[in-house]
Protein backbone atom coordinates (compact mmCIF):
# COMPACT_ATOMS: atom_id res chain seq x y z
CA UNK A 1 0.00 0.00 0.00
CA UNK A 2 1.02 3.37 -0.50
CA UNK A 3 2.29 5.60 1.86
CA UNK A 4 0.22 9.04 2.50
CA UNK A 5 2.38 12.14 2.35
CA UNK A 6 2.44 15.70 3.77
CA UNK A 7 4.27 18.82 2.83
CA UNK A 8 4.16 22.70 3.06
CA UNK A 9 2.73 23.24 -0.45
CA UNK A 10 3.58 27.27 -0.23
CA UNK A 11 6.54 29.34 -0.72
CA UNK A 12 8.86 29.22 2.82
CA UNK A 13 8.28 32.19 4.62
CA UNK A 14 5.88 34.28 6.46
CA UNK A 15 2.46 34.80 4.14
CA UNK A 16 -1.42 35.77 4.59
CA UNK A 17 -1.80 32.23 4.41
CA UNK A 18 -0.01 28.78 3.86
CA UNK A 19 -1.00 25.51 2.38
CA UNK A 20 0.12 22.07 3.79
CA UNK A 21 -1.01 19.12 1.44
CA UNK A 22 -1.70 15.59 2.42
CA UNK A 23 -2.07 12.58 -0.48
CA UNK A 24 -2.66 9.13 -0.08
CA UNK A 25 -4.82 6.37 0.74
CA UNK A 26 -5.56 7.32 4.70
CA UNK A 27 -5.68 10.74 4.03
CA UNK A 28 -9.22 11.12 6.01
CA UNK A 29 -8.45 9.14 8.37
CA UNK A 30 -5.27 11.27 8.92
CA UNK A 31 -7.44 14.72 9.39
CA UNK A 32 -10.09 13.15 11.00
CA UNK A 33 -7.44 12.80 14.41
CA UNK A 34 -6.54 15.80 14.01
CA UNK A 35 -8.81 18.44 12.53
CA UNK A 36 -12.45 19.76 14.69
CA UNK A 37 -14.68 21.18 12.73
CA UNK A 38 -16.70 23.70 13.17
CA UNK A 39 -20.02 21.59 12.25
CA UNK A 40 -20.87 19.24 14.77
CA UNK A 41 -22.27 17.21 11.99
CA UNK A 42 -19.50 17.36 9.67
CA UNK A 43 -17.44 14.12 8.70
CA UNK A 44 -14.77 14.57 6.75
CA UNK A 45 -15.16 11.00 5.47
CA UNK A 46 -18.18 11.47 4.48
CA UNK A 47 -17.76 15.18 3.27
CA UNK A 48 -18.38 15.47 -0.53
CA UNK A 49 -15.61 15.78 -3.45
CA UNK A 50 -14.42 19.68 -3.90
CA UNK A 51 -15.74 20.87 -0.69
CA UNK A 52 -14.67 23.26 2.10
CA UNK A 53 -14.96 22.74 5.97
CA UNK A 54 -14.24 25.52 8.78
CA UNK A 55 -12.67 23.72 11.71
CA UNK A 56 -9.84 23.63 13.89
CA UNK A 57 -6.64 22.02 14.45
CA UNK A 58 -5.62 20.29 17.68
CA UNK A 59 -2.86 18.44 19.34
CA UNK A 60 -4.43 16.81 21.50
CA UNK A 61 -6.35 19.53 23.89
CA UNK A 62 -4.13 22.37 22.41
CA UNK A 63 -5.79 24.18 19.64
CA UNK A 64 -2.78 25.16 16.86
CA UNK A 65 -5.11 27.27 14.40
CA UNK A 66 -8.27 27.70 12.78
CA UNK A 67 -7.96 26.63 9.08
CA UNK A 68 -10.35 25.65 5.97
CA UNK A 69 -9.83 22.02 4.51
CA UNK A 70 -10.50 21.23 1.17
CA UNK A 71 -11.25 18.06 0.34
CA UNK A 72 -10.64 15.84 -3.17
CA UNK A 73 -11.66 12.26 -3.80
CA UNK A 74 -9.75 10.32 -5.94
CA UNK A 75 -9.29 10.02 -8.90
CA UNK A 76 -10.48 13.60 -8.77
CA UNK A 77 -7.27 15.31 -7.62
CA UNK A 78 -4.12 16.48 -8.77
CA UNK A 79 -2.82 13.46 -7.62
CA UNK A 80 -5.03 10.50 -8.68
CA UNK A 81 -5.63 10.11 -4.71
CA UNK A 82 -7.65 11.26 -1.71
CA UNK A 83 -6.17 14.75 -1.79
CA UNK A 84 -6.72 17.00 1.53
CA UNK A 85 -5.50 20.74 1.64
CA UNK A 86 -5.27 22.76 4.48
CA UNK A 87 -5.17 26.25 4.93
CA UNK A 88 -4.23 27.85 7.94
CA UNK A 89 -2.65 31.30 8.54
CA UNK A 90 0.87 32.05 7.17
CA UNK A 91 3.01 31.89 10.66
CA UNK A 92 6.10 30.13 10.08
CA UNK A 93 5.67 28.10 13.35
CA UNK A 94 1.77 27.47 12.75
CA UNK A 95 3.10 25.46 9.27
CA UNK A 96 5.86 23.68 11.48
CA UNK A 97 3.44 22.49 14.00
CA UNK A 98 1.03 21.79 11.74
CA UNK A 99 3.06 19.63 9.31
CA UNK A 100 4.28 17.81 12.47
CA UNK A 101 1.20 17.12 13.55
CA UNK A 102 0.37 14.79 10.10
CA UNK A 103 3.52 13.28 10.71
CA UNK A 104 2.81 12.04 14.12
CA UNK A 105 -0.45 10.67 13.37
CA UNK A 106 0.03 8.61 10.15
CA UNK A 107 1.55 10.90 7.24
CA UNK A 108 5.44 10.36 5.88
CA UNK A 109 7.25 13.95 4.47
CA UNK A 110 6.74 14.05 0.98
CA UNK A 111 9.76 14.20 -0.87
CA UNK A 112 10.31 16.87 -4.12
CA UNK A 113 8.12 16.66 -6.53
CA UNK A 114 6.53 13.20 -5.38
CA UNK A 115 2.93 15.13 -5.61
CA UNK A 116 3.55 15.40 -9.16
CA UNK A 117 5.49 12.01 -9.80
CA UNK A 118 2.13 10.76 -8.11
CA UNK A 119 -0.31 12.27 -10.32
CA UNK A 120 1.95 10.81 -13.56
CA UNK A 121 2.43 7.50 -11.84
CA UNK A 122 -1.66 7.78 -11.79
CA UNK A 123 -2.05 8.74 -15.85
CA UNK A 124 -3.27 12.12 -14.56
CA UNK A 125 -0.71 13.69 -16.73
CA UNK A 126 2.33 12.07 -19.26
CA UNK A 127 6.02 12.84 -18.29
CA UNK A 128 6.10 16.25 -20.39
CA UNK A 129 3.04 17.22 -18.61
CA UNK A 130 4.72 17.18 -15.43
CA UNK A 131 7.68 18.59 -16.27
CA UNK A 132 5.57 21.54 -17.31
CA UNK A 133 4.48 22.04 -14.18
CA UNK A 134 7.74 22.99 -12.72
CA UNK A 135 8.52 25.61 -15.51
CA UNK A 136 5.18 27.02 -15.27
CA UNK A 137 6.15 27.45 -11.89
CA UNK A 138 9.89 28.75 -12.83
CA UNK A 139 8.16 31.09 -15.63
CA UNK A 140 9.59 34.66 -15.73
CA UNK A 141 7.90 36.22 -18.70
CA UNK A 142 4.98 35.85 -20.45
CA UNK A 143 5.99 34.06 -23.04
CA UNK A 144 7.96 31.43 -20.90
CA UNK A 145 4.37 30.94 -19.14
CA UNK A 146 2.17 30.34 -22.17
CA UNK A 147 4.64 27.86 -23.31
CA UNK A 148 4.59 25.74 -20.11
CA UNK A 149 0.38 26.49 -20.23
CA UNK A 150 0.19 24.62 -23.83
CA UNK A 151 2.38 21.76 -22.86
CA UNK A 152 0.87 21.04 -19.28
CA UNK A 153 -2.70 21.13 -20.56
CA UNK A 154 -1.25 18.63 -23.39
CA UNK A 155 -1.00 20.54 -26.44
CA UNK A 156 2.84 18.34 -27.12
CA UNK A 157 1.63 15.50 -25.69
CA UNK A 158 -1.61 15.39 -28.02
CA UNK A 159 1.05 15.83 -31.02
CA UNK A 160 2.91 13.17 -29.62
CA UNK A 161 0.55 10.87 -29.69
CA UNK A 162 -0.70 11.62 -33.11
CA UNK A 163 2.60 10.59 -34.27
CA UNK A 164 2.95 7.42 -32.15
CA UNK A 165 -0.70 6.51 -33.18
CA UNK A 166 0.36 6.74 -37.04
CA UNK A 167 3.94 4.76 -36.18
CA UNK A 168 2.02 2.10 -34.30
CA UNK A 169 -0.44 1.50 -37.38
CA UNK A 170 2.51 1.68 -39.75
CA UNK A 171 4.74 -0.76 -38.09
CA UNK A 172 1.41 -3.34 -37.26
CA UNK A 173 1.02 -3.51 -41.43
CA UNK A 174 5.16 -3.87 -41.78
CA UNK A 175 4.81 -6.43 -39.44
CA UNK A 176 1.62 -8.20 -40.48
CA UNK A 177 3.55 -8.77 -43.83
CA UNK A 178 6.49 -10.61 -41.79
CA UNK A 179 4.01 -13.34 -40.49
CA UNK A 180 2.98 -13.91 -44.05
CA UNK A 181 6.36 -13.84 -45.86
CA UNK A 182 6.11 -17.22 -47.66
CA UNK A 183 3.29 -16.10 -49.43
CA UNK A 184 4.76 -12.53 -50.31
CA UNK A 185 1.78 -10.51 -49.57
CA UNK A 186 1.96 -7.08 -49.07
CA UNK A 187 -0.20 -5.21 -46.61
CA UNK A 188 1.57 -1.66 -46.40
CA UNK A 189 1.23 0.10 -49.48
CA UNK A 190 4.58 1.62 -49.99
CA UNK A 191 3.26 4.39 -51.41
CA UNK A 192 1.14 5.53 -49.15
CA UNK A 193 3.66 4.53 -47.05
CA UNK A 194 6.19 6.59 -47.87
CA UNK A 195 3.93 9.48 -47.96
CA UNK A 196 2.96 8.93 -44.44
CA UNK A 197 6.51 8.92 -42.79
CA UNK A 198 7.37 11.90 -44.82
CA UNK A 199 5.02 13.72 -42.78
CA UNK A 200 5.52 12.86 -39.60
CA UNK A 201 9.34 13.54 -40.17
CA UNK A 202 8.09 17.01 -41.22
CA UNK A 203 6.20 16.75 -37.66
CA UNK A 204 9.44 15.31 -35.56
CA UNK A 205 11.39 18.43 -37.95
CA UNK A 206 9.23 20.97 -36.94
CA UNK A 207 8.91 20.10 -33.32
CA UNK A 208 12.70 19.87 -32.89
CA UNK A 209 13.20 23.18 -34.79
CA UNK A 210 11.29 24.64 -32.54
CA UNK A 211 13.81 23.88 -29.49
CA UNK A 212 15.98 26.91 -30.46
CA UNK A 213 12.76 29.37 -29.66
CA UNK A 214 11.60 27.52 -26.62
CA UNK A 215 14.90 27.57 -24.72
CA UNK A 216 15.31 31.01 -25.79
CA UNK A 217 12.24 31.82 -23.79
CA UNK A 218 12.91 29.35 -21.13
CA UNK A 219 16.22 30.00 -20.21
CA UNK A 220 16.46 33.22 -21.33
CA UNK A 221 18.43 35.21 -24.96
CA UNK A 222 21.87 35.46 -24.13
CA UNK A 223 23.30 38.79 -24.88
CA UNK A 224 27.05 39.52 -24.84
CA UNK A 225 27.98 42.97 -23.68
CA UNK A 226 31.86 43.20 -25.60
CA UNK A 227 34.35 45.95 -26.45
CA UNK A 228 37.37 47.75 -25.19
CA UNK A 229 38.39 48.43 -21.33
CA UNK A 230 36.40 51.45 -19.98
CA UNK A 231 33.93 52.04 -22.89
CA UNK A 232 31.20 51.37 -20.16
CA UNK A 233 29.79 47.92 -20.15
CA UNK A 234 29.52 47.44 -16.52
CA UNK A 235 27.81 51.11 -16.61
CA UNK A 236 25.46 49.91 -19.03
CA UNK A 237 24.74 46.17 -17.43
CA UNK A 238 24.17 47.89 -14.19
CA UNK A 239 21.73 50.19 -16.02
CA UNK A 240 19.81 47.58 -17.50
CA UNK A 241 19.27 45.84 -14.83
CA UNK A 242 18.90 48.49 -12.38
CA UNK A 243 21.11 47.56 -9.90
CA UNK A 244 24.50 47.76 -9.12
CA UNK A 245 25.38 44.14 -10.18
CA UNK A 246 29.19 45.11 -11.76
CA UNK A 247 31.72 47.04 -10.22
CA UNK A 248 32.25 50.94 -12.08
CA UNK A 249 35.84 52.33 -12.38
CA UNK A 250 38.12 54.27 -14.19
CA UNK A 251 40.97 51.29 -13.88
CA UNK A 252 41.06 49.77 -16.90
CA UNK A 253 40.85 45.84 -16.38
CA UNK A 254 38.29 45.80 -13.64
CA UNK A 255 36.06 43.32 -14.80
CA UNK A 256 38.22 40.34 -15.34
CA UNK A 257 35.45 37.82 -14.99
CA UNK A 258 32.13 37.12 -16.61
CA UNK A 259 29.01 38.35 -14.65
CA UNK A 260 25.52 37.15 -15.52
CA UNK A 261 22.17 38.45 -14.70
CA UNK A 262 18.68 38.27 -16.57
CA UNK A 263 16.59 40.86 -16.87
CA UNK A 264 12.52 41.13 -18.37
CA UNK A 265 12.03 43.06 -21.18
CA UNK A 266 8.68 43.55 -23.23
CA UNK A 267 7.85 40.16 -22.38
CA UNK A 268 10.75 38.51 -23.55
CA UNK A 269 13.75 37.16 -20.93
CA UNK A 270 16.92 38.28 -21.96
CA UNK A 271 20.53 37.02 -20.35
CA UNK A 272 22.91 40.05 -19.94
CA UNK A 273 26.73 38.88 -19.60
CA UNK A 274 28.56 41.87 -18.99
CA UNK A 275 32.72 40.34 -20.10
CA UNK A 276 36.16 41.38 -19.43
CA UNK A 277 37.35 44.21 -21.97
CA UNK A 278 39.28 43.09 -25.04
CA UNK A 279 42.71 44.50 -25.15
CA UNK A 280 46.83 43.30 -25.13
CA UNK A 281 47.47 42.67 -21.99
CA UNK A 282 50.03 40.76 -20.14
CA UNK A 283 48.38 39.81 -16.96
CA UNK A 284 47.43 36.20 -16.50
CA UNK A 285 44.30 36.85 -14.78
CA UNK A 286 43.06 39.63 -17.07
CA UNK A 287 43.97 37.32 -20.12
CA UNK A 288 41.95 34.31 -18.77
CA UNK A 289 39.16 36.88 -18.44
CA UNK A 290 39.77 38.28 -21.98
CA UNK A 291 39.62 34.54 -22.96
CA UNK A 292 36.35 33.72 -21.55
CA UNK A 293 35.12 37.23 -23.15
CA UNK A 294 35.87 35.48 -26.83
CA UNK A 295 33.85 32.03 -25.76
CA UNK A 296 30.56 33.87 -24.56
CA UNK A 297 30.47 35.93 -27.64
CA UNK A 298 30.42 32.47 -29.26
CA UNK A 299 27.66 31.01 -27.12
CA UNK A 300 25.39 34.32 -27.26
CA UNK A 301 22.45 34.91 -29.48
CA UNK A 302 23.10 38.57 -29.45
CA UNK A 303 26.44 40.49 -28.84
CA UNK A 304 26.34 44.53 -28.10
CA UNK A 305 29.39 45.98 -29.18
CA UNK A 306 30.02 48.88 -26.90
CA UNK A 307 32.44 51.67 -28.35
CA UNK A 308 33.34 55.16 -26.27
CA UNK A 309 32.43 58.20 -28.78
CA UNK A 310 34.77 60.27 -26.94
CA UNK A 311 37.99 58.25 -28.21
CA UNK A 312 38.00 55.41 -30.30
CA UNK A 313 40.94 52.94 -30.20
CA UNK A 314 44.39 53.07 -32.61
CA UNK A 315 43.20 48.72 -32.22
CA UNK A 316 39.69 49.30 -34.01
CA UNK A 317 40.88 47.30 -36.86
CA UNK A 318 42.18 44.19 -34.94
CA UNK A 319 38.86 44.59 -32.60
CA UNK A 320 36.88 44.65 -35.49
CA UNK A 321 38.32 41.60 -37.18
CA UNK A 322 38.40 39.82 -33.65
CA UNK A 323 34.74 40.47 -32.94
CA UNK A 324 33.68 39.83 -36.64
CA UNK A 325 35.25 36.41 -36.41
CA UNK A 326 34.09 35.15 -33.08
CA UNK A 327 30.12 36.61 -33.68
CA UNK A 328 29.82 35.24 -37.22
CA UNK A 329 26.43 34.44 -38.18
CA UNK A 330 25.20 36.60 -34.67
CA UNK A 331 23.16 39.41 -34.16
CA UNK A 332 25.05 42.34 -33.37
CA UNK A 333 24.29 45.99 -32.27
CA UNK A 334 26.68 48.40 -32.77
CA UNK A 335 26.10 50.80 -28.96
CA UNK A 336 28.15 54.17 -29.20
CA UNK A 337 28.51 55.43 -25.75
CA UNK A 338 28.62 58.28 -24.09
CA UNK A 339 26.99 60.29 -26.76
CA UNK A 340 26.54 63.45 -24.09
CA UNK A 341 30.50 64.38 -24.64
CA UNK A 342 30.46 64.35 -28.62
CA UNK A 343 29.18 66.85 -31.17
CA UNK A 344 26.93 66.20 -33.78
CA UNK A 345 29.99 66.54 -36.89
CA UNK A 346 31.82 63.91 -34.62
CA UNK A 347 28.61 61.36 -34.83
CA UNK A 348 28.98 61.74 -38.87
CA UNK A 349 32.61 60.74 -38.47
CA UNK A 350 31.85 57.72 -36.50
CA UNK A 351 29.33 56.78 -38.84
CA UNK A 352 31.82 57.33 -41.92
CA UNK A 353 33.90 54.95 -39.79
CA UNK A 354 31.91 52.28 -39.96
CA UNK A 355 30.35 52.38 -43.40
CA UNK A 356 30.70 48.33 -43.75
CA UNK A 357 28.75 47.96 -40.77
CA UNK A 358 25.48 46.31 -41.94
CA UNK A 359 23.71 46.39 -38.70
CA UNK A 360 21.75 47.76 -35.86
CA UNK A 361 23.99 50.99 -34.24
CA UNK A 362 22.70 53.09 -30.85
CA UNK A 363 23.70 55.79 -29.38
CA UNK A 364 23.76 56.06 -25.98
CA UNK A 365 24.65 57.46 -22.60
CA UNK A 366 24.53 54.42 -19.99
CA UNK A 367 25.85 56.81 -17.39
CA UNK A 368 22.71 59.71 -17.97
CA UNK A 369 20.17 56.66 -18.82
CA UNK A 370 20.13 58.49 -22.83
CA UNK A 371 18.66 56.45 -25.52
CA UNK A 372 18.54 53.11 -23.43
CA UNK A 373 14.97 52.69 -24.07
CA UNK A 374 15.94 52.60 -27.76
CA UNK A 375 18.64 49.88 -26.93
CA UNK A 376 16.12 47.83 -25.36
CA UNK A 377 13.72 48.01 -28.18
CA UNK A 378 16.57 47.28 -30.57
CA UNK A 379 17.07 43.96 -28.42
CA UNK A 380 13.64 42.71 -29.04
CA UNK A 381 13.61 43.57 -32.61
CA UNK A 382 17.55 41.93 -32.69
CA UNK A 383 15.62 38.69 -30.21
CA UNK A 384 13.53 37.72 -33.05
CA UNK A 385 10.93 35.75 -31.13
CA UNK A 386 7.66 34.48 -32.76
CA UNK A 387 4.52 35.70 -30.59
CA UNK A 388 4.00 32.42 -28.86
CA UNK A 389 0.15 31.48 -28.63
CA UNK A 390 -1.69 29.67 -26.29
CA UNK A 391 -2.14 26.74 -28.44
CA UNK A 392 1.35 26.54 -29.94
CA UNK A 393 3.75 23.90 -29.14
CA UNK A 394 7.20 25.02 -28.67
CA UNK A 395 9.70 22.49 -27.31
CA UNK A 396 12.05 23.96 -24.61
CA UNK A 397 13.15 21.31 -22.66
CA UNK A 398 16.89 19.46 -23.53
CA UNK A 399 15.48 16.01 -22.73
CA UNK A 400 12.58 16.23 -25.02
CA UNK A 401 15.24 17.68 -27.76
CA UNK A 402 17.68 15.14 -27.98
CA UNK A 403 14.69 12.39 -27.60
CA UNK A 404 13.00 13.93 -30.79
CA UNK A 405 16.18 14.25 -32.47
CA UNK A 406 16.60 10.50 -31.89
CA UNK A 407 13.41 10.42 -33.37
CA UNK A 408 14.16 12.10 -36.16
CA UNK A 409 17.39 9.89 -37.13
CA UNK A 410 15.23 6.80 -36.87
CA UNK A 411 12.65 8.05 -39.08
CA UNK A 412 15.17 9.43 -41.62
CA UNK A 413 16.52 5.91 -41.74
CA UNK A 414 12.62 4.41 -42.26
CA UNK A 415 12.65 6.82 -45.01
CA UNK A 416 15.76 5.43 -46.77
CA UNK A 417 14.35 1.76 -46.51
CA UNK A 418 11.32 2.73 -47.89
CA UNK A 419 13.58 4.42 -50.63
CA UNK A 420 16.19 1.61 -51.10
CA UNK A 421 13.21 -1.40 -51.16
CA UNK A 422 13.97 -2.36 -47.43
CA UNK A 423 12.67 -5.72 -46.01
CA UNK A 424 9.69 -5.22 -43.10
CA UNK A 425 12.14 -6.15 -40.88
CA UNK A 426 14.57 -3.94 -41.22
CA UNK A 427 11.92 -1.43 -42.08
CA UNK A 428 10.09 -2.31 -38.39
CA UNK A 429 13.37 -2.06 -36.45
CA UNK A 430 13.86 1.51 -37.22
CA UNK A 431 9.99 2.05 -36.40
CA UNK A 432 9.93 0.82 -33.57
CA UNK A 433 13.12 2.82 -32.21
CA UNK A 434 11.50 6.28 -33.61
CA UNK A 435 8.28 5.22 -31.29
CA UNK A 436 10.90 4.35 -28.45
CA UNK A 437 12.56 7.43 -28.41
CA UNK A 438 8.61 9.23 -28.91
CA UNK A 439 7.70 7.14 -25.69
CA UNK A 440 10.58 8.09 -23.93
CA UNK A 441 9.16 12.46 -23.71
CA UNK A 442 5.88 11.61 -22.73
CA UNK A 443 6.85 8.46 -20.11
CA UNK A 444 5.35 5.55 -21.76
CA UNK A 445 8.73 4.50 -21.72
CA UNK A 446 11.03 5.06 -18.68
CA UNK A 447 12.97 4.09 -15.98
CA UNK A 448 13.28 5.38 -12.04
CA UNK A 449 16.70 7.08 -12.83
CA UNK A 450 14.92 9.67 -15.68
CA UNK A 451 11.76 9.68 -13.00
CA UNK A 452 14.10 10.30 -10.21
CA UNK A 453 15.86 12.95 -12.00
CA UNK A 454 13.11 14.95 -13.30
CA UNK A 455 10.96 15.32 -10.15
CA UNK A 456 14.18 15.77 -7.61
CA UNK A 457 14.28 19.32 -9.46
CA UNK A 458 10.65 19.85 -8.45
CA UNK A 459 10.20 22.12 -5.12
CA UNK A 460 9.21 19.85 -1.77
CA UNK A 461 5.05 20.59 -1.40
CA UNK A 462 4.79 20.36 -5.50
Amino acid sequence: MKTTISAISTAPGIGGIAVIRVSGPETFAVCEKVFFPANKNAIISEAKSHTLLLGELRDNEESIDEVVLSIFRNPHSFTGEDVAEISCHGSVYIQQRILQLLLANGCTLARPGEFTQRAFLNGKMDLSQAEAVADLIASGSAASHRMAMSQMRGGFSNELKKLRTQLIDFVSLVELELDFSEEDVEFADRTHLKMLVTEIEKVISRLSGSFRVGNAIKTGIPVALVGETNVGKSTLLNVLLNEEKAIVSDIHGTTRDVIEDSMNIGGVTFRFIDTAGIRDTRDKIESMGIERTYQKIEQASIVLWILDCTQLSEHIEWLTDRIEKKAAGKKIILVFNKIDKIQEEERDVLNHLFDQFKGDRIYISAKNRINTKELENALLNAAQLPDIQPDDVVVNNVRHYEALENALESIQRVQEGLDNGLSGDFLSQDIRECLHFLGEITGQISNDEILGNIFGKFCIGK
